[in-house]
């Protein structure tokens, strides 16, 4: 039986599914904690790849990965990282977004301090950059370790780059920024790249034929495995943060608020992303309290606290802006009280972020799955759903693992 591997970098970690011809799980491994520097994600795909069995390993035919939108590293022409990565919520290219307006057209995507584009402006003014020759995403790197080919990206991580979904091809006005590197070259989600490195697939046992697959976002591997597929189905993935996408008919781009549109298919996935999220509440509760503390809660109760839930200032989506502050006070002395008004507000976000994509032309809302940990909540789930005023469930795979696992089926056959 032929099996397929999915693995998922996300913020809190990074995680791998193994799925058979029927979309069955057959193994999930997981590799906890932060990695802040480009060493940290090699050993934990190596780690990933050592805790799966011998056995599934000799029988996997494809791998894909995906990695966070817009996580960025420089490296030399051997692939090595020639600075520390930048992260997805990393602002400091807001310093270069005068001259990316010079050149850019009105409202783009990558008109945003968190953009790649941003940061690889920004990089090029730094004294590393003499030292690079390759600009890559997240997921780009960590499937050269696989493959050995420097400088290949896939069209969803390539979006906040400046690449052209729509007419498959970097835009003319990325040639006036003149900045000296290779871009990547970029295919379709799912496309295999080249067979695994002999060297990998010896120390591992697996078959010198498996094939490494163009990966994809984290936020897109989770809508891949939510289940949903008609225009106005929508996956909230609420992770460490808050992550919107609507499939649409009508592709929306507009920097003003945060909002971008991805290709799936002949469909648009069409959404945003905020800062706030898991990371904030993490920030106050450990796991079991925000087990304990839920179940006290009436989700049908409207909590009068009014907040605006970030770790540091700076939000993407729905509002855009770089200088937005945190709101969370006043802070109730009672920990349910301050839960509910956390939990209420970042709902409150989400219907906005919705509602603002329905205004600006999506397709209307009709169903919610939710991915990440917090579909695990069920308050949430019912304080977001008086909000959101359509069915909110858990998706049918919440893993973004199993939605990259998926990728490399399809892209393998």
């Amino acid at each position: 039986m032929a099996f397929y591997l999915g693995i998922d970098f996300g913020t809190s970690g990074a995680r791998g599914i193994v799925i058979d011809e029927a979309g069955g799980i057959q193994a999930q491994v997981r590799y906890p904690g932060k990695m802040l520097a480009a060493y940290q994600w090699n050993s934990a795909l190596w780690s990933l790849l050592a805790e799966i069995s011998e056995e599934l390993r000799r029988e996997i035919q494809a791998i894909a990965i995906n990695g966070t939108s817009s996580t960025v590293l420089l490296c030399d022409a051997a692939g090595k990282p020639v600075d520390a990565p930048l992260f997805y919520n990393d602002g400091r290219g807001s310093v270069v977004l005068d001259q990316l307006k010079t050149v850019a057209p009105p409202n783009h995507t990558v008109l945003t301090a968190t953009s790649s584009i941003a940061k690889l402006l920004w990089m090029s003014q730094q004294p590393f950059f003499a030292e690079a020759k390759y600009f890559m995403h997240q997921a780009d790197w960590l499937a050269f370790l696989l493959h050995g080919k420097l400088g290949i990206s896939d069209y969803h991580n390539a979006l906040k780059l400046g690449y052209d979904v729509e007419e498959v091809k970097y835009p003319k006005w990325l040639e006036k920024l003149q900045i000296a590197i290779h871009l990547p070259q970029v295919l379709s989600p799912g496309t295999p790249i080249a067979e695994i490195r002999r060297e990998v697939a010896d120390e591992f046992h697996f078959r010198r034929d498996c094939l490494i697959c163009a990966g994809t976002t984290d936020s897109i591997a989770a809508f891949l495995a939510s289940g949903a597929k008609l225009p106005g189905e929508a996956v909230t993935s609420l992770g460490s943060t808050l992550v919107l996408k609507l499939l649409s008919r009508k592709r929306l781009e507009d920097a003003r608020y945060g909002i971008y549109s991805h290709r799936l298919g002949d469909l648009w996935l069409t959404g945003g992303a905020s800062n706030t999220g898991g990371a904030v509440l993490r920030k106050f509760f450990t796991d079991a309290e925000l087990a304990s503390l839920s179940s006290e809660i009436d989700a049908a109760k409207v909590s009068e606290l009014d907040y605006y839930p970030l770790l540091q200032a700076g939000d993407r989506f729905p509002i855009n802006d770089p200088h937005l502050a945190p709101r969370l006070e006043p802070r109730p002395d009672n920990p349910v009280e301050f839960l509910h008004g956390l939990l209420e507000s970042i709902a409150r976000i989400e219907a906005h972020g919705y509602e603002l994509l329905q205004q600006m032309g999506a397709d209307k809302l009709t169903f919610v799955y939710t991915a990440g940990g917090g579909a695990a909540n069920d308050t949430w789930t019912g304080i977001r759903q008086r909000y959101l005023k359509v069915p909110v469930v858990s998706s049918v795979n919440t893993e973004a693992a199993y939605g990259t696992a998926l990728l490399a089926m399809r892209g393998s056959n």
